[in-house]
């Protein structure tokens, strides 16, 4: 595994139901700023989206957040994408996601909605096509990601992942221990 100097977080742009989704993203933040990563998500600076990256800078860690012109009024504010360590506006979700990608050494998946999961496919699709073996966590919070896993595991065992090692996840439940893993 290669050097650990940035993850990418994926997560919702919303708190969601569960207050452990948010306590996650605060525990990962803190880990993350207390080892030097840099966080690199998509600049939205609530739900939890919000929590991880408050958490990153209220203990000293850099962010960066790549959010794309049009979603800057709808998941966080002019005034508040000033308060990260950098900015990155961009013409669209395909650029956004593109420059997520190669600003990240690894990827973190927290609980989320849509965008959260499409996000997290695309880059297990990218490593079953062989063009990044990044690791990719997924957060499983109180069984958040439970479902998806067990489709997971129903698509290869249907014969359609022909390249599970490097499609598969890191599953971990506690956020604490998600950091010291990957620095492994």
């Amino acid at each position: 595994m290669s050097q650990i100097r940035s993850i990418c977080v994926y997560c919702g742009s919303q708190p969601g139901t569960n207050s452990r989704f948010i306590e996650a993203a605060r525990t990962l933040g803190e880990s993350m700023a207390n080892n030097g990563i840099r966080l690199i998500y998509g600049g939205g600076t609530r739900g939890i989206m919000g929590a991880v990256a408050d958490s990153v800078l209220r203990h000293g860690g850099a962010v960066t957040g790549i959010i794309p012109d049009f979603l800057v009024d709808k998941e966080s504010s002019q005034s508040d994408l000033e308060k990260l360590s950098e900015t990155i506006i961009t013409q669209d979700m395909h650029t956004r996601k593109h420059t997520m990608f190669e600003r990240a050494d690894a990827f973190v998946t927290l609980p989320g909605g849509i965008g959260t999961l499409e996000e997290l496919i695309e880059m297990m699709t990218w490593a079953q096509l062989g063009r990044h073996d990044k690791p990719i966590v997924l957060a499983n919070v109180d069984g958040f990601w439970n479902p998806l896993l067990e489709l997971i595991n129903h698509m290869d065992d249907s014969g359609f992942i022909h390249t599970k090692p490097r499609v598969a996840p890191i599953v971990v439940d506690d956020p604490a221990e998600i950091v010291p893993l990957l620095l492994g």
